[in-house]
């Protein structure tokens, strides 16, 4: 087996070669994995869904009107509902009759398949099972804390309704019965309008059998002949008003289920973006490009011609968003615009259900392009919407459990500050196997979503991955004493720091090399930032910056002391063996360019050294133009860029767009450097951001305003680089380059998110949890 690449046809370089060689046949000696991803192939192409007793009932139902009301259109479906009672009288999902938070959904399906089997006068055997059923679980039926299905409150008394005319005792307490009667018409005989509630009485048709207006109706109708792709709702109305579109659903619907219906149909579009989602919120979908490609490939076609089933689905639709933007494909904002504001969800039937699943999607979607006004707006209301669910959660089903640890999720680690690897090893530990099970008017399972498969997949790849970065560790700590940069005592040790900020985000096995040169650039950078700073005279600081600007590697360099010898020996071999990869890689000289970084940084250090030393205080905008190259992330971004894949040209390297891709992670990072360090720098005398701010602003403006007004500043460059690296239309850098300065710019939130993380040891827990700290599965039947 070859793991494929992240888009890369270059070749790797030897010593990675190897590695990667070896890496390749581990993994394709183990037929496990193999398999795993065949069966996960198979998943992407065939949907599975579970069937639903609920809705096969109402359709099961619906009478043929060639025979004058006396027969089942559909007999089949009787006969599956005669033929899959579950032993303890209930129907349903095989699993959900034994979990308490279920129990309501479980009666409302049994009530229904009843009522099926009644009306034609079949199944006595199972309909007194059934009763017995819901006579022993009646208690459930008001308790509040267990979760209501979509419409519980109007459908479930309906069904009661519905029983007496079929002269049929359901076995309910009569203060249980006459208080959800109350409830019932006095939420029926509301005056309270809107468009959500309007959506809402329709959609528990059912239940109701009061609309008599087909017009109220029939604006819910989709061009599939549905009504909101529910075969509950559509049975009703055909029953009640014989409309064709209806029928045509429903026909085609036991053609293409046979006998038994799900409760939502067609989902094919959700589902398959849903896999998608998985696989990569998990780091596996590096195995499955191609599906993936040829998948959204098709769902963009779909979101070009308005398909009902994308555009339609507020949760599909907000998920398409986000998956395509991502990946690259030109899609408007404008069928999301209606819910820039809180007030056109709420006309909507998720909005008039609360259906907080859905506002999750649009609270992510809105992350993924936040430059754009409306969607700013969005974010703001969705978070805003979602902090409030989870101050007043009561919800204890198994799926709210994970939904809410899913919001906890979303709005403590936002996009911006969350690195790739951290996000796979929470989902993967928080269990999102349960995720699968959704509850609308009735439960119901998209098997393929998060399966077993998936799981087992994704911990084994999380594992294999990891030993791989301990194994690069061990090669890393190697190069550090070979290269006696531990004699280098005022300098910090940052190594596991460097080299996680690499592993956490370019983290597959084949970016090795990109990941070395990451983390080799963040050692060096630190050394050479704390020799300008504390370590070196000014002489040896001069000494090394013209050793580097010389780059003579024939002659005998000539050392003003031992640290500089010590520190330009191993930034000469580093470059140069970054170079010879980079040559093998991009098949053109690159080395003349990572020597070229090196001196821009060193002559801006040497440039605050001069400011600091002379007393002189630079106006903010020269301390600026100075600190972003001083900040120090070229020699970490800029040659790994060269090891990512992808060819550039000497063009590409000097233009406009890959400089300022530079320039825009570089500044907001100084910036919140900056912010967090305000405090220790000012007592060690140095220059910053803020000091220098609040002697520009003396008098206008309190610390406290400045520090806002920079936050607000390394914001809006941070939305400036989303945007750079979302644009595809006359982009010169390729996006998997482009995406290494987005990397970047999550490593540094995620860093400066409390305080100056790098200085500060709070992060090794995080740190070595990626390294170090392999995931068990807990549930047994996945080992």
């Amino acid at each position: 087996m070859s793991i494929r690449s992240s888009g890369c046809s270059s070749p790797i370089s030897a010593t990675s070669a190897k590695r990667w060689e070896a890496v390749q046949k581990t993994r394709s000696n183990n037929v496990s994995f193999e398999q795993t991803k065949e069966k996960i192939r198979k998943m992407l192409d065939k949907v599975e869904l579970s069937v639903s007793a609920y809705d096969t009932s109402w359709v099961a139902m619906v009478p043929s009107p060639s025979s004058s009301q006396n027969a089942p259109l559909f007999p089949q479906c009787v006969k599956w509902l005669l033929e899959n009672q579950h032993e303890d009288g209930s129907w349903g999902l095989d699993d959900n009759h034994d979990h308490q938070s279920l129990k309501k959904d479980v009666l409302s399906s049994t009530l229904a398949s009843i009522l099926a089997l009644k009306k034609w006068g079949t199944g006595e055997r199972q309909i007194i099972k059934g009763l017995q059923f819901i006579e022993l679980n009646s208690a459930s039926v008001s308790d509040e804390t267990i979760q209501k299905p979509a419409g519980f409150d109007i459908i479930f008394p309906g069904m009661i309704e519905y029983a007496k005319d079929l002269n049929l005792v359901i076995p309910l307490g009569s203060e249980i019965v006459d208080a959800m009667m109350l409830k019932r018409d006095l939420d029926l005989r509301s005056e309270r309008f809107s468009k959500g509630r309007e959506a809402y009485l329709a959609y528990v048709l059912e239940g109701t059998r009061k609309l008599k207006d087909w017009n109220l109706i029939v604006k819910h109708q989709r061009k599939n002949g549905s009504l909101f792709d529910s075969p509950a709702t559509t049975a009703a109305a055909f029953t009640q008003f014989g409309n064709d579109g209806c029928l045509r659903y429903l026909s085609f619907l036991l053609q293409r289920f046979e006998a038994a219906v799900p409760t939502v149909y067609p989902s094919d579009q959700y589902a398959r973006l849903s896999i998608i989602d998985t696989l990569e919120s998990l780091g596996i979908d590096r195995d499955f490009k191609n599906e993936i490609k040829s998948l959204l490939d098709e769902t963009y076609r779909y979101w070009l011609r308005g398909n009902e089933e994308i555009c339609l689905d507020l949760t599909t639709c907000a998920l398409a968003f986000r998956l395509l933007l991502a990946h690259g494909y030109d899609v408007s904002y404008d069928p999301l615009k209606p819910f820039a504001e809180e007030s056109g969800f709420s006309d909507t039937l998720e909005g008039y259900l609360k259906d907080t699943f859905s506002v999750l999607e649009l609270f992510k979607a809105a992350q993924s392009y936040p430059h754009e006004s409306a969607l700013k707006k969005q974010c703001s209301w969705t978070k805003q919407y979602l902090e409030m669910e989870l101050s007043n959660w009561l919800k204890t089903s198994v799926r709210d459990k994970y939904l809410k640890k899913e919001v906890e999720d979303a709005l403590g680690f936002p996009s911006y500050a969350s690195l790739e690897r951290l996000d796979h090893r929470r989902k993967l530990l928080n269990g999102c196997a349960v995720e699968n099970t959704r509850v609308t008017k009735t439960s119901y399972r998209l098997h393929n979503i998060c399966s077993s498969d998936i799981l087992k997949l994704a911990v084994d790849d999380f594992n294999f991955c990891q030993s791989i970065h301990r194994e690069e560790m061990e090669h890393l700590d190697r190069w550090i004493v070979e290269n006696r940069l531990q004699e280098l005592r005022f300098a910090r040790q940052k190594l596991a720091y460097c080299y996680f900020s690499g592993a956490a985000t370019l983290f597959s096995p084949e970016l090795s090399d990109a990941r070395i040169s990451w983390a080799k650039g963040g050692v060096l950078t630190t050394v050479v930032d704390d020799f300008f700073d504390v370590g070196g005279s000014k002489e040896e600081l001069e000494n090394l910056i013209h050793l580097v600007e010389k780059w003579d590697l024939n002659g005998v360099p000539e050392y003003r002391s031992e640290h500089v010898e010590i520190i330009f020996s191993v930034l000469r071999d580093t470059i140069l063996e970054t170079g010879d990869k980079g040559f093998t890689y991009q098949g053109r000289t690159v080395t003349h360019h990572i020597v070229k970084i090196w001196l821009d940084l060193l002559k801006s250090m040497l440039r605050e050294v001069e400011w600091s030393s002379n007393k002189s205080t630079p106006s903010l905008e020269n301390y600026m133009k100075n600190a972003y190259i001083s900040f120090a992330l070229g020699p970490i971004i800029l040659p790994a860029i060269y090891l990512i894949g992808p060819p550039l040209s000497e063009k590409t390297v000097d233009s406009h767009q890959y400089n300022q891709l530079y320039k825009l992670v570089s500044t907001m990072g100084r910036l919140l450097n900056d912010i967090q360090g305000f405090k220790r720098e000012s007592k060690e005398g140095k220059l910053n951001a803020v000091s220098l701010h609040m002697k520009q602003e003396r008098e206008s403006c309190s610390k406290d305003e400045i520090i806002e007004s920079m936050k607000g500043l390394a914001e809006r460059k941070r939305e400036e680089l989303h945007k750079l690296v979302l644009e595809e239309k006359g982009s010169v850098v390729p996006r998997e380059c482009k995406e290494a300065f987005l990397k970047m710019s999550k490593v540094l939130n995620l860093f400066y998110k409390k305080d100056d993380g790098f200085t500060s040891h709070n992060l090794m827990s995080v740190v070595k949890s990626v390294i170090y700290e392999p995931i068990t599965l807990q549930d047994e039947s996945l080992t």
